[in-house]
């Protein structure tokens, strides 16, 4: 499993930003997949994730709601995030997370595949 984060910056409060996650190496659209973060000295918390059916929405934070929307394409084999109305306290790492068993893909001790992880800060 390859998953490579992409669209991360820097950007004014107010702003917005569409990540996205490009996945290879395995059969995209049998897994769930979620976007995480992890800000400078916090531990890292689940943001959106979303099911192998593409347009099947889990998870969303509720510090995003509203926010941020998670979206996948099951024929490109690519998750994106769209965040509008970025915040100061939305600056972190946000990673791309794959994982085959549906009911863990929104615990992030449980995450078994992670990208590298692209850095979103708002000022």
């Amino acid at each position: 499993v390859q998953l490579v984060e992409s669209g991360g910056g820097s950007v004014q409060v107010g702003g917005s930003l569409t990540l996205s996650c490009e996945a290879s190496g395995y059969t995209f659209n049998t897994y769930c997949m979620g976007w995480f973060r992890q800000a400078s000295g916090k531990e890292r918390e689940e943001v959106a994730a979303i099911t192998a059916s593409e347009g099947a929405l889990g998870v969303i934070a509720d510090s995003v709601k509203g926010r941020f929307t998670v979206s996948r394409d099951n024929r490109k084999n690519t998750l994106s995030l769209q965040m509008n109305n970025l915040k100061p306290e939305d600056s972190a790492l946000y990673y791309c997370a794959a994982q085959f068993l549906e009911a863990s893909c929104a615990v992030v001790h449980a995450i078994d595949n992670w990208g590298q992880g692209t850095q979103v800060t708002v000022s």
